[in-house]
């Protein structure tokens, strides 16, 4: 349950298919999908 900002619905809400990636410089961040609208999200950091 990782929460990130929607841009298109301009909310937080919690990510749907979260998955945890690396940067090319080695920071951790999240990648996910918004339950409401589908759109892409993006959080940069733990999560």
């Amino acid at each position: 349950m990782t929460e990130g900002y929607c841009v298109k619905c301009r909310t937080k809400r919690i990510m749907d298919g979260a998955t945890a990636v690396t940067l090319k410089n080695g920071k951790p961040a999240t990648k996910g999908t918004c339950p409401t609208c589908s759109t892409k999200m993006f959080r940069i950091g733990k999560g």
